[in-house]
C-alpha cells in the first residue's frame, strides 16, 4: 500500500499531498473501485450552518474546507488517480437537523464520495444517519455529543474530542487548577446550551465533578438560538455563593454571558469554559473587551506551536482578512483526512473510500496528543482537548505543558 503524508508548506500552499508509489492512470479504477472519466473532479461535500445562529463559524468551516480543497488541488491532486482534482459542493444546514439531513441527502445524490460536516450535534446526528444508509463516509469535524456515534455506525468518523472526553477533561482540569493555586473549587453554577451538545457536557462535567468533591447548582438551560440576555441566569449565580461557572455553549452566547457577567458581576472566581464556542475563539476578547478577561476554556484547539498551523493561520488572515477559529481549523483537517484516504485507496467508490478513512494516520493541525487514528467506534484516538485563557486580552494555551504558552492565572475573577 502507498504511504502518504499530507503536511504544510509555504503561505500559498499550507497543504501538500505527495504520494509514494505508482498512480493509476486518468479514467481508470484504482483498487477496484469506482471509475473516473478523465477530468472529472471528485466531489466532497461541506455542510455547516451557513445562515442562522451560528454562520459566523459555518462559513469559517466552509472557506477553510474550500482551502485545504484549493490547496490539494494546486499540489497535484489525487495522484494515485492520474492527478484527479477535488470540488466542493457547499450546503447550507441553517443549524436545523431536518434541513442538514435533506442537505446531505442532496449532496450525496450529487455525487460527494464523502461529507464534512456539521457543527451542531443535533444536525450530525442526523447527517450520520443519512450518510451510514447511503454507505458514503462522514467526516464529523465539530459536533461532540457522543450519542452520534454510539448507533455503532461503519460510515462516521469524529475529529474532536467527544463530550465526554471534553466534558471530564474540563472538570479535571478545574479540580487540578484550582487546587494547585490554593483555591480549590468547590461550587460549581453550570449555565448551558439545551440541544444534545449542551446537555451531555453538563451531565458529564457534573458527574465528573462531583467524584471529585465539588458540588453542582444552579444549573440552567438555554436555547442557543434565540437567547437575548442572561442577567437572570446571573443573579441567580451570584445569589448561590457559587465559586466557579461551567458554561456550554456557541459564540453568540457566549457573547451574551460575558456581557451578563459583566453587569451582574456574580463573584466568582472563574468563567470556566467547557467545549466552549467563544472563550477560545480569537475575536471574543476584542468583541466583549475586559468583561471576558480571565475566561477559561477547556476544549480543542489549533496547535498555535505548529508551524503547519501558523501558515494556515495567516493564509486564512490573508485570503479571508479575518483570524481563522478552531472550528474551521478542524474542517481543513477533514478535508485533509479524505484526500489522503482517496490517495492510499486510488478509488472514488465511497465504500474504498470509508474503508482507507477508518485506517487514517495523519498529523493533525489541532493540540493533539498523537496523530488522526480512528478506533472501532469511528472517535479520533489522537484528539484531546487542552485549557485555555484569556490574558491580556489575547487566548493563550495555557496546559498541558507540551502546549502552553504561558501559566494559567486563578482565580481570575472576571469583570472586577
Amino acid at each position: 500500500m502507498r504511504k502518504t503524508w499530507i503536511a504544510g508548506l509555504a503561505l500559498a500552499l499550507p497543504l501538500a499531498l505527495a504520494a509514494c508509489g505508482g498512480s493509476t492512470p486518468p479514467g481508470t479504477a484504482g483498487a477496484g473501485g469506482a471509475t473516473k472519466a478523465a477530468g472529472e473532479a471528485i466531489k466532497i461535500g461541506s455542510l455547516h450552518p451557513l445562515s442562522g445562529s451560528s454562520a459566523a463559524d459555518g462559513q469559517q468551516m466552509d472557506n477553510a474546507a474550500k482551502l485545504a480543497v484549493e490547496a490539494i488541488n494546486a499540489a497535484g491532486g489525487i495522484k494515485s488517480m492520474g492527478g484527479a482534482k477535488l470540488e466542493l459542493l457547499s450546503a447550507d444546514s441553517q443549524g436545523k437537523p431536518e434541513v442538514g439531513q435533506s442537505e446531505a441527502q442532496r449532496l450525496i445524490q450529487e455525487g460527494a464520495v464523502s461529507i464534512v460536516g456539521t457543527y451542531q450535534s443535533a444536525v450530525s446526528q442526523n447527517v450520520a444517519a443519512v450518510a451510514e444508509r447511503n454507505k458514503v463516509p462522514f467526516v464529523i469535524d465539530v459536533s461532540s455529543a457522543d450519542a452520534i456515534l454510539a448507533q455503532g455506525y461503519k460510515y462516521s468518523f469524529r475529529l474532536q474530542p467527544s463530550g465526554t472526553v471534553l466534558a471530564e477533561d474540563g472538570a479535571q482540569n478545574l479540580f487540578d487548577v484550582s487546587k494547585a493555586a490554593g483555591k480549590p473549587a468547590k461550587k460549581i453554577a453550570i449555565l448551558h446550551e439545551q440541544g444534545p451538545f449542551g446537555t451531555a457536557i453538563k451531565d458529564t462535567f457534573s458527574k465528573k465533578a462531583q467524584s471529585l468533591g465539588m458540588t453542582i447548582g444552579p444549573v440552567a438551560s438555554y436555547d442557543a438560538a434565540s437567547v437575548s440576555d442572561f442577567t437572570t441566569q446571573m443573579a441567580a449565580v451570584k445569589a448561590s455563593g457559587s465559586d466557579v461557572l461551567m458554561v456550554a455553549g456557541y459564540y453568540r452566547d457566549g457573547v451574551l454571558v460575558a456581557n451578563a457577567v459583566k453587569t451582574v458581576k456574580p463573584g466568582v472566581n472563574a468563567v470556566w469554559g467547557v467545549a466552549n464556542g467563544a472563550f477560545d475563539v480569537p475575536t471574543f476578547p476584542g468583541e466583549v473587551g475586559a468583561a471576558g478577561e480571565g475566561f477559561f476554556d477547556s476544549n480543542y484547539h489549533l496547535d498555535g506551536t505548529n508551524p503547519d498551523t501558523q501558515a494556515l493561520m495567516k493564509t486564512y488572515q490573508a485570503k479571508y482578512k479575518d483570524q481563522i477559529r478552531t472550528a474551521a481549523v478542524l474542517s481543513y483537517d477533514a478535508v485533509r483526512v479524505i484526500a489522503d484516504s482517496l490517495e492510499r485507496s486510488g478509488s472514488a467508490d465511497p465504500t474504498k473510500v470509508r474503508d482507507a478513512i477508518a485506517q487514517t494516520n495523519l498529523k493533525s493541525l489541532i493540540a493533539s496528543k498523537g496523530p488522526i487514528t480512528f478506533g472501532p467506534t469511528g472517535e479520533n484516538e489522537g484528539a484531546a482537548p487542552i485549557l485555555m485563557q484569556v490574558q491580556s486580552g489575547k487566548v493563550v494555551q495555557t496546559f498541558p505543558k507540551e502546549f502552553a504558552q504561558t501559566a494559567p492565572r486563578y482565580p481570575a475573577t472576571p469583570a472586577s
